[in-house]
């Protein structure tokens, strides 16, 4: 079930599963509540499980101006306030791992944890020019179908282009209801090329779990190992084999890993 929840003059769309310690799920560039399938099935039978559509993707409009990582931070904790929710295990990927550090600076008392997935403390001068060839692929693609087709060449393995899950996932983007906007979708990416939290991520108390993929293109495993060194006592872990997304790819052993962490929290 889903419901709006107000965070000053913008509705945010959640949705709720499950029963037992929170959770909030932070998606990434313009991700939505179905980005975390696997895991709002696969571990709401543990955990109170609550995800929501970033502004301007999906149900949640885009306020007029350029978004800020900082404004997407106040979303989320709107979320959490508008729930009733603190504190709660805190999880991101990707952009979504940006949102959730600020969220964690910003609003320290409603963060229990931190999982952060495919994170960065600042983009270097490859991610950023990797990001401007995303943007004018957004821009210059003849279509939807081929702009997916080549960004998703950044997200998923070649495991997941060679077995038919990306072809899946790309036809599921096409029919769904809520389409975002290219302008929105540039919007967002432009947001996470200028944020930077390397210089206080050692303000973060909150226990913190490190995840990257072996062989992601976008965020590299060093920066996420730069953000885990920032961090009092994170936790680091490279996933060997794995790309931008495991929790979508391998979401078994990915829910596992982060239940194992959170478990180990609860006591």
């Amino acid at each position: 079930m889903g419901r709006y929840v107000q965070a000053g003059d913008l509705e945010i769309w959640t949705e709720q599963v499950g029963e037992g310690p929170d959770v909030l799920l932070i998606g990434g560039l313009g991700d939505t509540v179905e980005s975390w399938q696997f895991q709002l099935d696969g571990l709401a039978d543990r955990y109170r499980m609550t995800a929501f559509d970033n502004r301007g993707a999906g149900r949640t409009s885009m306020p007029e101006g350029q978004p800020t990582v900082a404004a997407m931070a106040d979303d989320a904790a709107a979320v959490l306030r508008g729930l009733s929710i603190s504190p709660a295990h805190v999880a991101g990927f990707s952009g979504g791992s940006i949102i959730a550090q600020e969220l964690a600076l910003r609003h320290p008392g409603l963060v229990r944890s931190l999982v952060l997935q495919s994170t960065w403390p600042a983009m270097d001068e490859y991610m950023k020019s990797l990001c401007r060839s995303i943007h004018w692929q957004a821009t210059l693609a003849p279509d939807e179908r081929a702009f997916l087709e080549f960004f998703f060449l950044l997200v998923y393995t070649p495991r997941a282009h060679n077995s038919g899950m990306v072809s899946q996932i790309i036809d599921d983007a096409l029919a769904f209801p809520y389409q975002q906007s290219t302008g929105d979708f540039l919007k967002f990416l432009d947001a996470f090329v200028v944020h930077e939290t390397a210089s206080r991520l050692g303000q973060i108390k909150a226990p913190t779990l490190v995840l990257a993929g072996g062989v992601d293109p976008m965020s590299r495993p060093e920066l996420g190992e730069a953000v885990a060194r920032r961090i009092p006592a994170a936790q680091f872990e490279v996933m060997p084999e794995e790309s931008h997304q495991p929790f979508q790819e391998i979401p078994d052993v990915w829910n596992a890993r982060v239940d194992e962490f959170w478990r180990q929290l609860i006591g």
